[in-house]
């Protein structure tokens, strides 16, 4: 048996990757890392009394608290109204209305991709289905008008990655869950750092073309306002839904859960305007839904578990007093912080480092003087940096199915992307009344 805490912090790491590594689905893997750790704890008490009392009831106990919220149920419903909106002609409505307007800028129809997926990120809440609904038409497209392909990839990889900063964000959801930070204030802190990343690729894109003029094919075209006011038709219901769904929340004038219910009817709506709406579309939506919100809450509940036995066996206050003792800064412990996160992007994917890590790293982000609501869009913006992190970075993936890529050469187009992130961490961390400033103008 075993009683110190720095011991099993390491024990803590071996057995949990041993599991991830074996294959076990992450939720199994969290339950059982947990369970280990109770077995090598010394309780002093007899087998029977300390798998009942302890380890039942700490799991038992762990897996109501962590799922009797009405936050979830908002998650649900936003992987629905993403779900439905992913079965719609969305993607190609986004592409034909937002056409017309880019021909004058440097770069044009490059724009699309970061233009497109920070509209989609804005109504799905998730990278996956961003980065395939908008690459999916985008990158064909580009391609046979003659841009640049490492542009038209590596600006996918990154502007993909929106998903989970531009609200409604289920990283944002579920980090409000474990952290019990608001989650309309969340909503509202990721808007500006998200129309800022997005911003700083739009101008990346535009410098690029103007130094790289053969990036961008010549303009053939050109049509009168009335043609482009015509053709930007069918992205009004799109804009319609991100008012509904954020503006209700902003506003005061409902919860998260009220919102994405809202957002489910309007999606509902979206797909019987674009004529999409069908038995075989309703079908493949909620089949889905229920798979991947299954799938995130038995990732949470094993979290939750996990994070309470860290909790009973000291390890999380032995590793905040060890951290504590290195004497690092402020800023260098978050310096620390960031690079650990993007070593786990390379092997976890992005809810599992938020659940797994959140319940150490958060009492020590907030000792040192980080608030939770800056540290959650923190957390958010290194989960993207996982997304196009290699080996296992969930975007590269998605685009190498729909692109026909090499993994290497996504990779190398969307390093630029990779270093833009790097960037606006720098700045959100230099001037946090970004992050801050629309959450202080909320209507409570």
């Amino acid at each position: 048996m075993i009683s110190d805490p720095l011991t099993l912090t390491v024990l803590l790491f071996v057995i949990l990757f041993t599991f991830l590594l074996s294959g076990l689905w992450i939720g199994f893997s969290l339950f059982s890392t947990g369970i280990t750790l109770m077995l090598l704890y010394n309780f002093n008490l007899p087998p029977a009394i300390f798998i009942w009392n302890k380890i039942g009831g700490l799991m038992a106990n762990s897996i109501w608290n962590s799922t009797d919220s009405w936050s979830l149920a908002s998650l649900s419903l936003f992987i629905l109204m993403g779900e439905l909106l992913y079965e719609t002609d969305l993607s190609s409505k986004l592409f034909n209305g937002l056409v017309p307007w880019l021909t004058k800028v440097p770069g044009r129809l490059l724009h699309i991709n970061v233009i497109a997926c920070s509209m989609f990120a804005a109504v799905s809440g998730s990278s996956a289905a961003t980065t395939a609904t908008i690459g999916k038409i985008t990158l064909n497209e580009l391609s046979k008008r003659g841009y640049d392909r490492g542009l038209s990839v590596g600006s996918l990889a990154g502007a993909g990655t929106l998903g989970f900063l531009i609200p409604p964000s289920i990283i944002m959801i579920i980090y409000g869950v474990l952290s019990n930070t608001s989650i309309g204030k969340l909503f509202a802190a990721g808007i500006l750092p998200g129309l800022m990343l997005g911003g700083f690729y739009s101008t990346y894109i535009a410098i690029y073309s103007l130094i790289n003029p053969a990036t961008v094919p010549k303009e053939t075209t050109k049509q009168s306002l009335k043609e482009k006011l015509i053709a930007s038709a069918g992205i009004i219901p799109v804009f319609a839904l991100i008012v509904i769904v954020l503006g209700s929340i902003y506003l005061g004038f409902a919860t998260p859960t009220e919102a994405a219910a809202l957002g489910v009817v309007g999606s509902l709506i979206t797909a019987l305007l674009f004529k999409s709406l069908t038995f075989a579309t309703l079908k493949n939506a909620f089949m889905s839904s229920v798979k991947t919100t299954a799938m995130i809450v038995f990732i949470v509940t094993g979290a939750a578990f996990l994070s309470q036995v860290v909790g009973f066996v000291g390890i999380a206050r032995a590793l905040s007093l060890f951290v504590a003792e290195l004497g690092l800064s402020k800023y260098m412990l978050l310096v620390v912080i960031g690079i650990m996160y993007m070593l786990m992007g390379m092997v976890l994917d992005g809810i599992s480092m938020v659940v797994m890590t959140l319940p150490i790293i958060l009492p020590i982000m907030v000792s040192a003087g980080f608030s939770p609501l800056w540290f959650g869009i923190f957390l958010v913006i290194m989960v993207e940096l996982a997304q196009i992190t290699p080996p296992v970075g969930f975007s590269l993936f998605v685009i190498q199915g729909i692109s026909n890529e090499t993994t290497s050469n996504i990779i190398k187009y969307s390093f630029p992307f990779f270093l833009i992130m790097i960037l606006a961490i720098v700045i959100l961390t230099l001037f946090p009344e970004i992050v801050y400033y629309l959450p202080n103008q909320m209507i409570h």
